[in-house]
């Protein structure tokens, strides 16, 4: 077997002769696999983690409020930029293309919902908030494409692409492409937290600083939560806070979140990879972890300047073994979250769950397409009506999965403000105006096919076949 060493070596000849990339980003590969090889640190010392105190995670409803004047709340804005993550496709959706040109609600698509927000924003108060898009190789020609059809907004949208590295073979150590992996199968996005090398060897960093721009607040693409906030933008300004993570109270949904910890002195972030197994169980708890971390990351601009020149942040790396065409790869990653602990001043915010609202699978795009949310603005809200602070539980079968299926099974969106849980199996189909309440399983026969009549009204109910409507 080859010693470490002889495969760091190995492995930078090989990555030399990588046409496909940057200097800058076969240095970045390089140094990320070196510290992985090296075995850094990753476990916490579990006696050593202390709850973080108010003053480090601060909660939203104790930071001060927002001038009135317009013209201060200009002059806030005017320092911000707004950066999505944008990296991510459809796939698991059943769609071609970047996850944020899956239409929403109103025929209108994560990015729509994204650049009208802004828009607004910057018409209100006379401001000029720019969109970053951080874009992978995967999403890059598409997104290039989509936004000119923004050409005529009042908002500035730059795009940058996050570092392409080589899929590693796991038995030997080689990138994917110098054994004869040419196309997009041989390279991966190193996770999120390769945005802050990103942004600034795309050369956006000293431009944005150069026009004053001071805080960026980053987020997940389709997080429908993630507006712009002014009171988190005015305390860190006020308060000289070089990284805001927004956390939320954690629920049973969230157990694998990761959340924030004091630890020797510093904030940081606590993933489950990193908890040893006898406390795992501890770790998912809602007593002892009590927020997760929502990825919506607010971060001083010379800040990340500062800490990228330096080399200094050195987040967690996150191996992510997978199998292409047979052969197992690796990937290393590293999560923007992580790096809370490089930064000064650090805190947390414990926001309200309404700046939580990802559109991970079909089942979330059912809550926002229905009556529980309404759109405004660009903006989604819960509707006043649901009483119940929590969403209801959706789980829809395969059928489902695809966003195509999901929209042709269901003439419209059910009414789903009083419901609790529904779950889906089979080959169900959804007339219209349908109204679900309570607890409702609908669960069609193996080969037979179930349809729900229009204007239904289904109130703790078990459906197993058209008898029981």
């Amino acid at each position: 077997m080859a010693t470490d060493a002889e495969k760091l070596t190995q492995l930078k000849s090989a990555v030399a002769g990588l046409n496909q990339i940057s200097e800058n980003e076969k240095n970045g590969f390089i140094n990320l696999v070196a510290r992985y090889l090296s075995g850094e640190a990753q476990h916490v010392e579990w006696s050593k983690i202390q709850t973080p105190t108010d003053e480090i995670v601060v909660p939203y409803d104790s930071l001060a409020p927002v001038p009135e004047d317009p013209a201060e709340t200009k002059k806030l804005l005017d320092k911000l930029v707004v950066l999505k993550l944008n990296g991510g496709l459809g796939t698991t959706m059943g769609c071609t293309g970047p996850k944020s040109v899956i239409e929403v609600r109103n025929g209108l698509t994560f990015l729509d919902l994204i650049v009208i927000q802004i828009e607004n924003l910057n018409a209100k108060y006379g401001c000029n908030v720019p969109l970053l898009l951080m874009n992978s190789f995967n999403t890059h020609d598409d997104t290039s494409k989509i936004i000119e059809k923004y050409s005529k907004s009042n908002v500035e949208i730059h795009t940058f692409n996050q570092s392409q590295y080589p899929r590693l073979c796991a038995d030997d150590f080689v990138p994917l492409p110098c054994k004869g992996k040419t196309d997009k199968d041989g390279w991966y996005p190193p996770g999120h937290g390769d945005v802050f090398p990103s942004l600034m060897n795309s050369g956006k960093l000293d431009a944005l600083i150069s026009q004053g721009k001071e805080y960026v607040f980053a987020a997940n693409a389709d997080n429908l939560g993630a507006i712009v906030d002014l009171k988190i933008l005015n305390h860190l300004i006020q308060n000289k806070n070089e990284y805001c993570m927004e956390v939320t109270p954690k629920t049973l949904a969230d157990v694998k979140g990761g959340t924030l910890i004091s630890y020797e002195g510093k904030v940081q972030l606590l993933e489950i990879a990193q908890v040893p197994d006898e406390h795992v169980n501890e770790f998912k708890s809602i007593e002892k972890f009590k927020i997760f971390n929502t990825n919506n990351l607010w971060v001083n601009l010379k800040a990340i300047k500062r800490l990228v020149e330096a080399d200094a942040l050195k987040m967690e790396i996150i191996p992510n073994p997978k199998e292409v065409d047979g052969i197992k790869v690796l990937q290393l990653e590293t999560a923007a979250g992580a790096a809370i602990r490089f930064f000064d001043h650090a805190i947390g915010c414990n926001v309200h769950r309404s700046r939580f609202l990802p559109v991970k699978a079909t089942s979330d795009l059912l809550l926002v397409q229905s009556d529980l949310y309404t759109l405004a603005d660009g903006f989604v809200t819960r509707n006043e009506a649901r009483k119940n602070p929590a969403n209801p539980t959706i789980e829809l079968g395969p059928e489902f999965k695809k966003v195509g299926n999901f929209l042709s099974r269901f003439k419209s969106i059910p009414s789903i403000i009083e419901l609790d849980s529904l779950k889906v199996t089979g080959d169900v189909w959804f007339g219209a105006n349908i109204t679900l309440k309570g607890k409702v399983t609908i669960a069609a026969k193996s080969g037979e096919k179930l349809e729900i009549p229009d204007g239904a009204v289904l109130e703790n109910k078990e459906i197993n076949g058209p008898g029981d409507l």
